[in-house]
């Protein structure tokens, strides 16, 4: 198609948001005609989200950026339910005490992306445990079931993927699809939402919404997906060797998520800025021009914009100031994760390979034996020659901590406690 007429998918585009929409013509001239309210939902299976979102939520952000309504969708009743797309095993029942506990944690996280409100572009938060919890069975089987097609609801590469597999799809598993569908019904009733956004994966929950709308009400509603993102090793995003890298700050310091970014791939870093910061295109364009040790330059940038959209831009540069002390001068930064280790622990001396797996350096004492035996493994920026070496109380620097590395750009502090 012609470049878009609206500014949104104009933006969504250049910054490598699309990847499929069920009408691209028809939602263009909408958006540009006017604004236009649309969602993305999110379940409520752990205290945070991780990275792995980022993209959806950066993709409300731009929405609300450009003159449209975001609305942020709390799978509070899906979540009892959990959703089956291009997973190999049924997820963990989750209790409703869980469930409201995740939610009241992950709401926190948003306060910093968007801006809610009642005004006309605010961004609004519903659970849909608000209509799910309420329906009668037999009542949403007689009013709803007729609309689905379950020949087409097996074709779906979600659900293939699992029969092909002789994995077990459960009943209420196979429910998750139509409650989706029904999410989108419900809000473009209540709330006049006309676009449902979301991740690849749930092209086949969209267009099922999408399609209820019409057959249910005569509404004309849109999907729209966004690409699996990858990193250029073609790893997953949001993994790392330590584990999620998660947006809340109580289940990861400002600073590991500061240096997540920082450790970007050089292939990755001008594709990241785009859908990570806000940065104009034409600064990420001269960034990403950067050759050879400058793309750190760029990467420093990418880290810092990142982390103040998620925890400020204090600890954005208080993160950044930790790094340039820590690989610049040497020294300790404010902002290194410390672990707390007991003093008679240290009296007595711990195993470096140990001590560097505590630390969060290492998955495993065998890959921590590795890093050692490779020279990748600094105390107090010395090289450790012995994997068995113990460290103790002697260790201690000046400022009572001991100062462990992997490489030269992961660090940890240890206290005595």
């Amino acid at each position: 198609m012609a470049e878009p007429k609206s500014e949104f998918l104009r933006d969504a585009i250049a910054r490598g948001y699309m990847h499929q929409c069920t009408d691209l013509d028809a939602l263009d001239a909408l958006a540009a005609k006017g604004r236009i309210t649309a969602y993305i939902g999110f379940d409520l299976t752990a205290s945070s989200l991780h990275i792995g979102s980022l993209v959806s939520i950066m993709l409300l952000r731009l929405l609300q950026r450009t003159g449209h309504k975001p609305i942020v969708l709390m799978g509070g009743g899906t979540t009892k339910v959990g959703d089956p797309s291009f997973r190999t095993e049924a997820r963990p029942m989750l209790s409703e005490a869980e469930i409201a506990a995740n939610k009241a944690s992950i709401q926190r996280c948003f306060d910093k992306f968007m801006q809610f409100g009642g005004g006309p572009t605010d961004a609004v938060m519903v659970d849909n445990a608000d209509w799910l919890d309420t329906l009668n069975y037999m009542s949403f089987l007689r009013d709803y079931g007729r609309f689905f097609s379950v020949n087409r609801m097996l074709a779906f590469d979600s659900v293939k993927l699992r029969l092909e597999r002789e994995q077990p799809l459960s009943f209420i598993e196979f429910n998750y699809m139509v409650l989706q569908a029904y999410d989108f019904l419900e809000l473009s009733r209540r709330h006049g939402c006309r676009l449902q956004m979301g991740g690849s994966d749930q092209w086949g929950n969209i267009v099922n919404g999408v399609e209820l709308g019409r057959r249910a009400d005569d509404r004309e509603l849109f999907g729209l997906t966004t690409p699996l993102i990858t990193t250029a090793s073609g790893a997953k995003m949001g993994k790392t060797a330590s584990g999620a890298v998660w947006l809340n700050e109580d289940r990861l310091p400002a600073y590991d998520y500061w240096q997540y970014w920082r450790n970007t791939d050089d292939a990755d870093v001008g594709r990241f800025l785009k859908l990570f910061t806000d940065l104009p295109l034409g600064e990420i364009a001269k960034l990403e021009a950067l050759q050879g040790a400058e793309i750190n330059q760029a990467k420093i940038v990418l880290a810092t914009e990142t982390t103040a959209l998620a925890h400020g831009r204090a600890a954005a540069e208080a993160a950044a100031e930790t790094a340039r002390r820590t690989f610049e001068q040497g020294g300790i930064g404010d902002e290194l994760p410390v672990i707390d280790l007991p003093r008679a622990e240290l009296e007595s001396g711990v195993a470096a390979y140990d001590l560097f797996r505590r630390a969060g350096l290492a998955s495993s004492n065998g890959e921590a034996r590795r890093l050692i035996k490779g020279s990748g493994a600094r105390l107090n920026d010395g090289t450790i020659a012995d994997e068995n070496q113990r460290i103790t109380l002697k260790d201690l620097t000046g400022d009572g901590y001991i100062k462990l590395s992997a490489g030269k750009k992961r660090h940890a502090l240890v206290r005595p406690a």
